[in-house]
C-alpha cells in the first residue's frame, strides 16, 4: 500500500497564498502521477493539478495561471502552491499518486483543509 501525507491547510485571506505538500511512503511501486484534487461540500470532487515523473503538469481550468504544481526529485514529493486565493477555493484538498503498473489502483490522502476568508 503507498500512504500519502497532506499538510499545509489552513485559513488564509481573499489574495493571499498558500503551500501544500504531499509526501508518499510505502515501497513497491513507482509512481506515475500524483496531484490534487478538491471537494467543497455538496459538490464534486474536481482536478486541481497532476503531474506526470516525467514533469507533465495539467490544471483546472479555475486555478489555471494561479497555481503551481512541483514534484521534488525523489518523485514520491509533490507541492502545490497556491497563489491569488479566492473564496472559491475553499474546500478539502486530497492528494493522489498512480502507480505506473497497469491495473493498480490510485492512492488517496486523507485530505487538508482550505478555507480562504476575510
Amino acid at each position: 500500500q503507498v500512504q500519502l501525507v497532506e499538510s499545509g491547510g489552513g485559513l488564509v485571506q481573499p489574495g493571499g497564498s498558500l503551500r501544500l505538500s504531499c509526501a508518499a511512503s510505502g515501497s513497491g511501486f513507482d509512481l506515475w502521477r500524483m496531484g490534487w484534487y478538491r471537494q467543497a461540500p455538496g459538490q464534486q470532487r474536481d482536478l486541481v493539478a497532476q503531474i506526470t515523473k516525467n514533469g507533465n503538469a495539467n490544471y483546472g481550468n479555475s486555478v489555471q495561471g494561479r497555481f503551481t504544481i512541483s514534484r521534488e526529485r525523489d518523485k514520491i514529493t509533490v507541492y502545490l502552491q497556491m497563489n491569488r486565493l479566492k473564496p472559491d477555493d475553499t474546500a478539502v484538498y486530497y492528494c493522489y499518486c498512480r502507480p505506473s503498473i497497469l491495473g493498480v489502483r490510485d492512492f488517496w490522502g486523507q485530505g487538508t483543509q482550505v478555507t480562504v476568508s476575510s
